[in-house]
């Protein structure tokens, strides 16, 4: 199982991370490409053109690519990468990870909050557990991970929060299909991203 609670899936094309040399799925890796003025540009959404530079979702690997010209290496030529490019990578994946949950919720595929959460776990309907990472550890133990499902602790009480139109939240729940994959894929990139041990606060946790 790869970081955040992620299946391998052999199927699942595979990049070199230029910042650890280690090969993995691209699932656990961001996408960066070079601007027209040699900036480093994040890809978040692997659509822009150009050719693709992949580094591992972790911030100790981002911070190691910039401080060491390791970008200008892969593009074999001259580029410029922000100082804080983590943070800027960071931000936009928690950016993307409260957008899909929202729209989940909009589809009817989430739920906040404790009982209605508890109820989903209870019924088999949630795939994915949210708990906010500034949340209670007491009260986030009395759920538990979806059997065969996912648990990710990387989003605040207000970024989850903002998912569900709501100044805070600290429990939510995913149903299967839908845009359920894609939180998984964002949620565990951002765990990484954040450093957050995935999975020490939900009971039963795989």
């Amino acid at each position: 199982m790869s970081r955040g609670g992620r299946d391998k899936d052999r199927d699942d094309p595979e990049r070199r991370c230029i910042a650890t040399g280690e090969v993995q799925p691209k699932r656990g890796l961001i996408r960066f490409v070079i601007g027209p003025e040699a900036q480093v540009v994040p890809d978040l959404a692997e659509k822009l053109p150009g050719r693709g530079i992949w580094v591992a979702a972790d911030r100790a690997a981002l911070d190691r690519a910039v401080a060491k010209g390791l970008f200008s290496r892969a593009a074999r030529t001259q580029v410029n990468a922000a100082p804080d490019l983590a943070d800027l990578v960071e931000a936009g994946v928690a950016r993307r990870l409260v957008d899909l949950i929202s729209l989940a919720r909009k589809s009817g595929r989430a739920v906040a909050g404790f009982e209605k959460v508890k109820g989903w776990l209870a019924e088999g309907r949630a795939k994915v557990l949210l708990q906010a990472s500034d949340g209670s550890d007491r009260g986030k133990g009395k759920l538990w991970t979806p059997t065969g499902g996912r648990w990710f602790g990387c989003l605040t009480a207000s970024e989850l929060g903002l998912s569900f139109g709501r100044d805070h939240v600290i429990h939510g729940a995913l149903a299967a299909g839908g845009l359920t994959d894609k939180v998984i894929l964002e949620a565990g990139r951002l765990t990484g991203l954040r450093g957050h041990d995935d999975g020490n606060a939900a009971v039963g946790k795989e």
